[in-house]
């Protein structure tokens, strides 16, 4: 059984055992692991820094002084099957078919989170039709636009 589906199996249990319908996972954890649920194996500190410095990387913003807009310096590439992912810095201007490969994989999972996100509203809509349906836009375009010109203060304000 899958890591995922194993999961799924202690969450449904947990919430039939308990008969609550909003759950905290760590509570969910403690009783998955006083019933035997077999944790995982632990990271070495080697897979720990190489994750707290991907998040950093991840993190790292600078300022263009052309348009004094922040951008991300560090852009990951991931890594063939069982390989590492690479980070690439685009101040150093690296090829372009590694910065499309970066961008295209952060567009692709953006796809994915919209059409998951479709998929629940649509589930939701269904499961309750006696309330107003939600109806998610998915053409950013406006909003993308409406940050990009925002003042900081502002910006903090809208995506809260």
């Amino acid at each position: 059984m899958s890591k995922s589906k194993d999961g799924i199996k202690w969450i449904e249990l947990y919430r039939n055992k308990t008969g609550k319908k909003e759950i905290d996972m760590h509570e969910v954890a403690r009783f998955a692991l006083a019933n035997g649920y077999e944790p995982p194996k632990p990271k070495t500190i080697e897979e720990v820094v190489a994750r707290q410095l991907s998040r950093a990387a991840r993190q790292h913003h600078k300022t263009d002084p052309d348009t004094g807009e922040p951008y991300r310096v560090n852009h990951r590439i991931p890594g063939e099957k069982g390989q590492a992912s690479i980070w690439i810095n685009v101040d150093d201007g690296p090829p372009r078919n590694k910065m499309l490969i970066s961008l295209s994989t952060r567009r692709e999972q953006m796809v994915g989170d919209a059409l998951q996100l479709t998929r629940d509203a649509d589930r939701w809509n269904r499961v309750c039709p006696d309330q107003e349906p939600i109806q998610l836009p998915l053409d950013l375009t406006f909003d993308v636009e409406l940050r990009r010109h925002a003042d900081e203060d502002d910006a903090e304000e809208l995506a809260s």
